[in-house]
């Protein structure tokens, strides 16, 4: 079958004054994150790591990793960005990835200026951030190593995520994008935006602004609109919505004993055939 011809993420921000990018770790979810209607995947290395029973923490490597985005990638007419962690390793390993991504056909890839092994963001305890001079260094790497100008290199900062306050994250993120970062993702796991308000207010957007609202859900697209933002990353709820329905769904067949009280609120097996596309592939074997 033909391969889908698809935008590049620098393509879908041109188009959208807010570019909302939803997280996933398969195929399948990528095709419905495009059905509701986002203009972006999320390729999570949280729900990638979760997919495989495993922590996210640099376990899994690079190509595991590129992998799952660029089954991702194959099926979707919207872009993948790619969540690359710390760049998988040194300044040599984000060259190599970016060529690695790029041949994937990934055009969004995001970095952030955590040490190599990282640990999940929302994990309790302290988060090592790499120094800013050297993180940027990876930037410039990354960007001096893309062989196509629609590559798109996120630079992430966990300095809020690190205890650092919102002054820190400006001058980080300054520093990236003088570095030739394309945006800049700034990250929080406080229970309000405030934080996040306070770094839109102190930034020139010099580079566009990227967010993840998983611990203040209550923003609203059109006051994240107002704020500045250009891409809002709803990165996790997928598998969270997944492990919710999944438990209820296998307790509620072991526990009834039969299927029938869920036949009325789950997808038909007709309803997966179109999602797989099973029509086109059948008229190739007619």
């Amino acid at each position: 079958m033909q391969r889908p011809i698809y935008p590049s993420f620098r393509s879908v921000l041109a188009d959208n004054d807010v570019v909302r990018v939803a997280g996933a770790n398969h195929a399948l979810g990528g095709l419905l994150a495009e059905e509701a209607g986002f203009q972006a995947v999320w390729s999570s290395s949280l729900e990638v790591s979760a997919s495989r029973g495993l922590p996210d923490a640099s376990i899994l490597s690079m190509t595991e990793y590129l992998e799952a985005a660029a089954n991702i990638q194959k099926v979707l007419r919207i872009p993948v960005v790619a969540d690359c962690d710390t760049g998988y390793g040194g300044n040599l390993n984000v060259a190599h990835m970016v060529h690695e991504f790029e041949a994937a056909g990934i055009t969004g890839l995001c970095i952030e200026d955590k040490l190599f092994p990282k640990m999940n963001s929302f994990v309790a305890g302290g988060q090592t951030l790499l120094g800013t001079k050297e993180f940027a260094k990876k930037i410039k790497i990354a960007k001096e190593a893309q062989a196509s100008t629609e590559t798109f290199v996120i630079a992430r900062t966990e300095a809020l995520i690190s205890g650092l306050d919102v002054d820190a994250a400006l001058e980080r993120c300054r520093t990236y994008a003088d570095s030739g970062a394309d945006a800049v993702l700034v990250h929080s796991k406080a229970k309000t935006r405030d934080q996040v308000v306070a770094f839109l207010e102190g930034w020139d957007f010099r580079v566009p602004v990227v967010i993840v609202p998983t611990t203040y859900p209550d923003w609203h697209i059109e006051d994240i609109r107002k704020a500045g933002v250009s891409v809002v990353i709803y990165a996790n709820h997928g598998l969270r919505a997944t492990v919710s329905a999944l438990r209820d769904t296998y307790r509620s067949v072991y526990e009834n004993g039969d299927t029938t009280a869920l036949e009325g609120s789950i997808a038909s097996v007709k309803d997966i055939f179109a999602l797989q596309g099973l029509d086109t592939w059948q008229k190739l074997d007619s």
